[in-house]
This record gives C-alpha cells, structure tokens and sequence, in this order.
C-alpha cells in the first residue's frame, strides 16, 4: 500500500503527469502511420516514461481532505457509500443516546451525593450546595431544603 500522506497537490501531479503521458503515449500511436511517422525509439521512451509514471507510488486517496480512509475501504470493497453512511449516523445515534445516559446518571449521582453528604454533615452543606450550583444544578432543590421540596425539576 502507498504511504499515507494529506499533501493534496502531490495527488493532483502524479493523477495529471500520467494522464499528460498516456495521452501523449496515444498521439504518438495514433501519428505513427500518419506522414510524421515518429520512429520505434521514440514510442519506446513514451511507453517507458508511462510505465514508470504508473510504477510510482502514489499517496493514498485517503489523503484526500474530508474522506475517511474507512470510508474509502468500504467503497473499494464494492459496498453502497450509502449504507455505510446510514450505519455510521445508527451508531452515532446509540453512542449519543449512551453518554447522555451516563450524563444523566452522573447528575443524579451528584444530587444523591451531596444530599446525603448534606444530611450526614451539615458543616459540609454550604460547601456541597456551591458544588451542585457551579455543576450546573440547583442547590436548594437538590439538597431538599424546604422550599426545594415543593418544587419539581
């Protein structure tokens, strides 16, 4: 396999230099017979220059910025784009529904935290409460003070 690298233009040289020989590889073919008549050595060197032009290792195409390399397997594979595209926005979908999940868990664990930390340890209340508020909650809601308790979420 070629080595992996993002220098676009490289890509864009090499695809334009053996497009540039093999159609001046098929002029030459196609003049031979023609009154010019270009002689063996000449289609010789062109196809020489073109098979050493098509030996060069190219970068890969997953150099090419905004395409995944597992994108390009899956389509070299002979596999619908598509398809991949659906499966990857599926596993996105389980992934995201996962981490908020465990937001939500590890928010009500903070609540559940700092309540019992509160009741078992009221010179830690102050502290506990500021925690909840700069974590994003609501100190006396979640602490269960009395005017907490009346309130939902």
């Amino acid at each position: 396999m070629a080595p992996v690298t993002s220098d676009l233009p490289q890509v864009q040289d090499s695809v334009s230099t053996t497009l540039t020989l093999l159609f001046q590889t098929l002029t030459n073919i196609s003049l031979y017979d023609s009154a010019g008549r270009p002689s063996a050595p000449v289609l010789a060197s062109d196809l020489t220059a073109l098979d050493d032009s098509l030996l060069k290792p190219t970068p890969s195409p997953s150099a090419v910025p905004g395409i995944p390399l597992p994108l390009m397997e899956y389509v070299e594979n002979g596999r619908n784009p598509d398809i991949y595209t659906r499966e990857f926005v599926e596993l996105v979908r389980r992934l995201n529904h996962l981490t908020r999940g465990k937001m939500h868990a590890f928010r009500d664990f903070r609540d559940v935290l700092a309540r019992e930390m509160a009741a078992a340890m009221p010179e830690v209340k102050e502290d506990a409460m500021r925690v909840v508020e700069e974590t994003g909650g609501k100190g006396p809601v979640l602490l269960g003070d009395e005017e907490g308790k009346t309130e939902g979420r």
